[in-house]
């Protein structure tokens, strides 16, 4: 059975509406699709680091509970869970204040078993931040030497728009691992002001990885490929609860609908068809849907059972 393989940030996201607090969830931009997808029977991993603190503890409970191995997610002593709190607006949408000592992370794993065709994925300041540089691009190494899928989401965001220049050399280079790219409007105007998909494409994107998808809220998801393959898909219009994990779900939805159609690396490096393309996007507004139609940051248990019966099929 092909795995999934995450590494990225742990927070505990507490929720406001109105300024009250609605909730506190376990999050992080690549953990929310991890659960989803662990919920959806596929088989995954997650690396990262927690706090040692109740917080942590809780949190690591919760990747089990979700079907995730947790082995490689360490408690460094006296470390602290990071926080992220959340302001949702009249649309549902969120605006962030995080609460880490970046310089401080740490991040200390052995290589979990990856196997050819077994999809990496990573993205966030995670995948740039210069202090765990080294053991980010040590698992892309590994994972591209044993012939795995690299998911890259960019999901850059304005609180590090200053850190911008900083880690460029981070962004391209993992531009350079991805064999798909994925990033939103707030992404790309953060990093290079621009929003428009065929600009950044060209001029940011196409050099280093020719896969790119750009979302942009409730505007048409744009998809643009080689040989000038482009398409641009609507997307459903839905009563939002909140948006806090639409587009960590869209990846696990993307992720979900390559294991489903066993999409495997060489197709991706052939060239994958138009109704490949289609499928994928599919499960991605799908699942990206269902998250934004509760508080939850990923897709419910039930939903999850029914798309483990569809995988299985």
């Amino acid at each position: 059975m092909r795995k999934v393989i995450g590494i990225g940030e742990i927070v505990l996201d507490i929720i406001f509406r109105n300024e009250q607090p609605i909730g506190a969830y376990p999050g992080g931009s690549v953990f929310n699709g991890i659960i989803s997808l662990g919920r959806s029977g596929v088989n995954t991993t997650f690396i990262s680091e927690a706090g040692n603190d109740r917080v942590g503890e809780n949190i690591i409970k919760f990747l089990k509970e979700n079907n995730v191995n947790a082995d490689n997610v360490n408690q460094f002593p006296e470390s602290k869970s990071p926080i992220s709190l959340a302001f949702l607006d009249e649309h549902n949408d969120a605006h962030y204040l995080f609460y880490k000592d970046h310089p401080h992370d740490q991040l200390d794993f052995t290589y979990p078993d990856i196997q050819p065709d077994d999809i990496v994925v990573f993205g966030s300041y995670y995948a740039v931040n210069p202090v765990i540089r080294p053991q980010v691009v040590g698992l892309l190494d590994y994972a591209r030497n044993h012939g795995a899928i690299i998911y890259y989401d960019v999901n850059y965001r304005p609180a590090h728009k200053n850190d911008v220049m900083k880690v460029t050399p981070n962004l391209l280079e993992n531009l350079e691992y991805a064999d798909i790219v994925r990033g939103s409007y707030e992404d790309f105007d953060t990093l290079y002001r621009m929003q428009e998909p065929d600009k950044i494409y060209n001029s940011e994107i196409s050099f280093y990885c020719k896969k790119f998808i750009y979302t942009h809220g409730c505007n048409p998801v744009e998809l643009r490929g080689e040989n000038s393959f482009q398409k641009s898909y609507p997307v459903p219009q839905v009563e939002t609860v909140s948006t806090i994990g639409a587009g960590d779900n869209f990846n696990a939805g993307l992720i979900f609908g390559m294991l489903k159609n066993n999409i495997k690396r060489a197709d991706i490096e052939h060239g994958l068809t138009e109704n490949q393309w289609d499928e994928m996007i599919h499960y991605a507004q799908e699942f990206s849907i269902k998250s934004c139609e509760s508080i939850y940051n990923y897709v419910s248990k039930e939903f999850g059972e029914e798309k483990k019966t569809e995988l299985n099929k």
